[in-house]
């Protein structure tokens, strides 16, 4: 089973899927993890979105292997990759549906103001699910940038 976790930022994605692990015994893949340890050492301050979004792209090139391996060992993949952008997830779904693996979206809809609110706190606290920090420009960008999924969308399970 692949578990796609999606919300905007400050959802509690990560902390979603900590406890869904537990539930299932799956394997977290992680993308803020992955970034942090990757390529953000790496990052020169001229480097925008396109040069995150390159580095997202290979390492989901691994991520899909991976899952190939797991699903082989009937372990869960729980995908907390942000997944904000609608082809985004429909690459996913595209991905399990040509291998025959089963597919659930679990989407974390909580309001904009709680979500400011954890991002502000997580950055000051640096506690278990902290990787770096998010500016409130960052929190605004992603705003306009995540699509919420359509009352259709969530409907599409395999």
């Amino acid at each position: 089973m692949i578990h796609l976790i999606v919300g905007n930022t400050g959802s509690g994605k990560t902390t979603y899927s900590k406890s869904l692990k537990q539930k299932t015994n799956g394997i977290i893949f992680s993308i803020d993890k992955w970034n942090k340890t990757l390529f953000l050492p790496d990052k020169n301050e001229t480097d925008g979105l396109n040069w995150f979004l390159e580095r997202i792209e290979r390492s989901e090139a691994l991520i899909l292997d991976l899952i190939h391996q797991l699903e082989v060992s009937n372990l869960d993949s729980i995908l907390d990759l942000g997944l904000s952008k609608y082809a985004h997830r429909e690459k996913f779904r595209t991905f399990t549906k040509e291998n025959g693996y089963q597919l659930k979206l679990h989407y974390l809809d909580i309001p904009k103001k709680i979500r400011l609110q954890r991002v502000l706190n997580r950055n000051s606290e640096k506690g278990e699910t902290f990787e770096f920090e998010v500016s409130k420009d960052n929190f605004d960008f992603m705003e306009n940038w995540f699509e919420t999924p359509s009352k259709k969308e969530l409907e599409m399970q395999l």
